[in-house]
């Protein structure tokens, strides 16, 4: 899986968690939670294909 499918899924997923946030009855807290969650879910995502890629292309730094 490339990064670019990668990302678009993700932001498919978040902006599914944002409709569903939306349209609950739940308060603002609970919401902001939700959304907390889905950012920090993307982020480590991102962060796991990013290295990835770094560890495939034998990169020194594996860290992103």
């Amino acid at each position: 899986m490339n990064l670019a499918t990668l990302l678009l899924r993700s932001l498919l997923v978040a902006s599914f968690a944002f409709t569903v946030v939306a349209c609950s009855d739940n308060d603002a807290e609970t919401a902001g939670e939700k959304i907390d969650e889905v950012v920090t879910d993307v982020g480590n995502k991102v962060e796991d294909v990013c290295e990835d890629v770094k560890k495939e292309a034998k990169a020194k730094d594996t860290d992103c």
